[in-house]
């Protein structure tokens, strides 16, 4: 069974930084795609970032400029380094695998969370 692991998170003032982790089960080269969800208080789940297994990375525009994922492939982890934190950043981050094959359904996989939480 792939399993996604998230640490890092917890509490911060506004201005700070957080380095979340999501650890897997197998080689991280296996994805297609990893990314980060953020789900803040009363919201919907969404999308905070993404990196494909070639580098090739996506932000949501209220992090652009403050938040960089990156692959790490020996420790079989992906990051999410956040700067200049702000209070609207508060909520669960989870962390996604995605694996596309052709002509089958797309495998997704989720861990389980992690609280951040940012304060004035």
């Amino acid at each position: 069974q792939v399993q996604l692991v998230e640490s890092g998170g917890g509490l911060v003032q506004a201005g700070g930084s957080l380095r979340l982790s999501c650890a897997a089960s197998i080689s991280i080269s296996s994805f297609n795609n990893m990314g980060w969800y953020r789900q803040g208080p009363g919201e919907q789940p969404g999308l905070v970032a993404t990196v494909t297994s070639r580098g090739i990375t996506n932000y949501a525009s209220s992090v652009k400029g403050r938040f960089t994922i990156s692959r790490a492939n020996a420790e079989n982890t992906v990051y999410l380094q956040m700067n200049d934190l702000k209070p609207e950043d508060t909520g669960v981050y989870r962390c996604v695998g995605i694996i596309l094959r052709p002509g089958a359904p797309t495998d997704d996989y989720w861990g389980q969370g992690t609280q951040v939480t940012v304060s004035s």
